[in-house]
Parts: C-alpha cells; sequence; structure tokens
C-alpha cells in the first residue's frame, strides 16, 4: 500500500516489472501533461514507468515505497524543488539512479545537482529519445549530460580558467581515461579505445575520484575541466 493515497502509482504498469528493457522508471513533475506525455512515450520505448509524483516531497516519499532504478525528476517543484528532494532521496537509497530535468541550461542549478548526487542532466527541451537515452545511460551506471548544460559549464569554466597552467595532479593515463569519458564514452568504450580492459578502467576512476575529490564521473570531469586537466567539445 502507498504510504500516501495522493500520489499516483500506474498498477497496470507494475505488473511487469521486467520490461523489454528491464528498468523500472518513476516520474516526478508538478505538470499533469507533461507527466502524461513522458509516461506514454517511455512506455512506448520499453521502460517499466512504476510511479509518478507530483512534487518534490511525494517523490521523495514515493520513492521510497516503490525503490525505481531510475527516476526522472523536474527540477522546479512546488513543497519541495528537485535538487533537495534529489539529496533526501539519495541519502536514504543511493543507489537509486536520478535523472533531473531543468528548465534552463543553468550552471548553478547543475552545480547543485551535481552536489545532490543526481546522475543526469537535461534541457526540458530536448527529445524524448535523449531522455530515453540519458535513462538507459544511467541506468547502467553511466552520467548523462545534455550538450546544452555542457556547454554552460564549459563556458563558466572558460570565464573563470584564464590561461593558468594546472600543476598535474593526475597520471597521463589518467587523463587519457577522463578524457574519454568527458566525450560521452562509456567504460567498455574507454576500455577499447586504450587497449586496455574494463577492470582498468574501473582502477583508474576509482584512482582519479580520490585524487579529485569526486564521488562520481560527473563530479570528477567537472573538476577536471575546471582544473584545465579535460576540455569539453
Amino acid at each position: 500500500m502507498l504510504p500516501n493515497p495522493g500520489l499516483t502509482q500506474h498498477s497496470e504498469e507494475v505488473v511487469a516489472p521486467n520490461g523489454p528493457k528491464g528498468i523500472r522508471l518513476m516520474l516526478a513533475d508538478d505538470h499533469k501533461m507533461l507527466r502524461e506525455g513522458l509516461r506514454r512515450s517511455m512506455t512506448e520505448r520499453g521502460f517499466d514507468v512504476v510511479g509518478e509524483a507530483r512534487n518534490g516531497a511525494e517523490a521523495v516519499e514515493l520513492a521510497a515505497a516503490l525503490r525505481p532504478d531510475v527516476l526522472l525528476m523536474d527540477v522546479t517543484m512546488p513543497e519541495l524543488d528537485g535538487v533537495e528532494a534529489a539529496r533526501q532521496i539519495k541519502a536514504r537509497l543511493p543507489e537509486l539512479r536520478i535523472v533531473m530535468l531543468t528548465m534552463h541550461a543553468d550552471q548553478d542549478v547543475l552545480a547543485e545537482a551535481i552536489r545532490a548526487g543526481a546522475n543526469g542532466y537535461l534541457v526540458k527541451d530536448c527529445s524524448t529519445d535523449e531522455i530515453a537515452e540519458a535513462i538507459e545511460c544511467v541506468a547502467d551506471g553511466e552520467t548523462a549530460l545534455s550538450p546544452r548544460l555542457a556547454a554552460s559549464m564549459l563556458a563558466e569554466v572558460r570565464k573563470g580558467s584564464g590561461s593558468h597552467e594546472q600543476e598535474r595532479v593526475i597520471t597521463k593515463r589518467e587523463e587519457e581515461v577522463l578524457q574519454l569519458i568527458a566525450d560521452g564514452c562509456s567504460t567498455p568504450e574507454v576500455a577499447e579505445r586504450l587497449f586496455i580492459s574494463q577492470k582498468t578502467v574501473k582502477n583508474h576512476l576509482a584512482s582519479i575520484y580520490q585524487k579529485l575529490d569526486a564521488r562520481d564521473r560527473t563530479q570528477a570531469v567537472l573538476q577536471a575541466v575546471r582544473m584545465g586537466i579535460v576540455t569539453l567539445d
């Protein structure tokens, strides 16, 4: 039983927990028409949409009740905004993957979402195919960042970076791994391009996280761009 009768759950979709993609998806947005459109389009692409929340507070409650694989959540919502909701959800369910939707490519929102632990960041004018790709990406343990947000982040970094040479803090190989991650490569793709094993890639990433004081790939890339170690094209 749901903890709050006001929360929306779609029982006709919950009965098939192992859909074509095997990904259980939850939606959180205060606009009903957008939720309905997302539910239809994501269901058509094979995702199992297990529930919907109308605001951030409901998202926290419903996520704890349903434990989806991925949560697609708007940033701007009443009662509790998406960033704070993501922070609370991650504190309770660190394994849950979160994709944030934002109306504008705002650098401050991106930084706050990263600190809150979100795994993907999309601007709302992206296509449904891009949303589906981002959901699959984060479900596989990767991160997803829309081109507009990447451009916004890079522009902000360039404003403050100047031409100052940063002292090398990671090895040349780690730089190569991180640059490929920044270019959007997955772990298998990095391994293939560098002719190393996936385990070695993961070992390099673990070392990078420690040296850059980063929690995940997105934080590592953001920090590396700020330090001038890697670039975003």
